[in-house]
C-alpha cells in the first residue's frame, strides 16, 4: 500500500490564510505560522491581522510580576514587537493594549497610527510625558486610555488629552497599593520620589473640566479630596461607572454628596467598600 500524500499547505490562497489566521490569537501567530514559510509570514504581516495588538491578556496570565519585565533589554524587546506592528498595520493599528515598553515606541504609534481608539500603558515607568502628548495631539480619535501605575505620566498629559481628545470615554488612572508596591516593582523603582507625587486633586480637576464625555473613570488609591471628587463629578455628568476603591482621603458624606449629581450612574467603588449597584 503506498503512502498516499496529505495537502499542501503553502498552495492555500491568501483569502484562506487570512480567515485561518484571523482565528488565532496574536501569540499563536508569532509562535507558528509565521516561522512556516515566507508565504505564511507574510499573510501573518497583512494589515487586517494587525489593527489590534494586546498583550495585556499574556500578561495577566502570568502570576505576579517577574524582574525580567523591568529591565530595559525586555522594554527594547516590547518597543521592537509594537513597532512591527505598527508598519504590518500601515497605520491602521486601531488598538495598542501593553505592559513595560517605552517612550520609543508609543512615540512610534502616535507618529504613524491617526486612526488609535484604544491605549493602554499599565505598569509602562518608561513612558513619560515626552511620548503620551504625542499620542494626545496626533491620535484625536482615543476612546480609552489607560495609564494606571505609570507614574511618568503627569497631569499635564491628563489636561492635554482631555483638551484634544474630544472622543474618549473610558480613562483609567489607577495608583498601586502602597502595602503592595515592594511585592511586584523593583527597589530603584519605588525608590523614585516622583511614585508617590501623584497629586490627585489636580487629576480630578482636569478630568473634570475637559472630559465631559467621560463614561467610564477608574481612579484606584488616588490621591483626591472630597472637594476635588465634587469638581470631578460635576464635569462628568454622564459617568456610569466610577471607581474610587482605596481613596483613603474621601469620606463616605464626601462620595455621597458628589456621585448624587450621577443621574446616569450605574456602578461605583467606594473606598475601602465591595463594588455595588445603583
Amino acid at each position: 500500500m503506498g503512502w498516499e500524500l496529505g495537502p499542501d499547505w503553502t498552495e492555500l490562497t491568501q483569502e484562506c490564510l487570512l480567515d485561518i489566521f484571523s482565528r488565532l490569537s496574536l501569540e499563536e501567530r508569532w509562535t507558528g505560522p509565521m516561522f512556516v514559510c515566507k508565504t505564511w509570514m507574510n499573510g501573518c504581516q497583512d494589515p487586517s491581522l494587525n489593527l489590534v495588538f494586546d498583550l495585556e491578556t499574556k500578561f495577566q496570565s502570568l502570576p505576579g510580576s517577574i524582574s525580567s519585565w523591568w529591565s530595559p533589554e525586555f522594554g527594547d524587546k516590547i518597543d521592537s514587537v509594537l513597532r512591527s506592528v505598527v508598519d504590518w498595520s500601515q497605520g491602521g493599528l486601531k488598538e495598542v493594549r501593553v505592559s513595560h515598553c517605552t517612550d520609543s515606541s508609543i512615540s512610534y504609534v502616535a507618529e504613524r497610527c491617526p486612526n488609535l481608539e484604544v491605549l493602554s500603558v499599565k505598569y509602562c515607568p518608561k513612558v513619560t510625558d515626552d511620548s503620551m502628548l504625542k499620542i494626545a495631539l496626533m491620535c484625536p480619535n482615543l476612546k480609552e486610555l489607560d495609564i494606571s501605575f505609570s507614574y511618568k505620566i503627569s497631569c499635564v498629559c491628563v489636561d492635554m488629552v482631555g483638551k484634544s481628545c474630544k472622543s474618549i470615554q473610558t480613562f483609567k488612572r489607577n495608583l498601586m497599593d502602597p502595602a503592595e508596591v515592594t511585592k511586584y516593582v523593583p527597589s530603584n523603582y519605588v525608590e523614585d520620589p516622583s511614585i508617590f507625587l501623584i497629586y490627585g486633586n489636580i487629576d480630578a480637576y482636569v478630568i473634570g473640566k475637559h472630559m465631559h464625555q467621560l463614561k467610564h473613570l477608574e481612579l484606584r488609591f488616588s490621591t483626591l479630596s472630597n472637594n476635588g471628587l465634587a469638581q470631578l463629578c460635576e464635569g462628568c455628568s454622564n459617568l456610569e461607572y466610577l471607581d474610587l476603591f482605596g481613596c483613603n482621603k474621601l469620606t463616605s458624606d464626601g462620595v455621597t454628596n458628589s456621585i448624587s449629581n450621577l443621574k446616569h450612574l450605574k456602578e461605583i467603588k467606594k473606598p475601602s467598600f465591595p463594588a455595588f449597584i445603583i
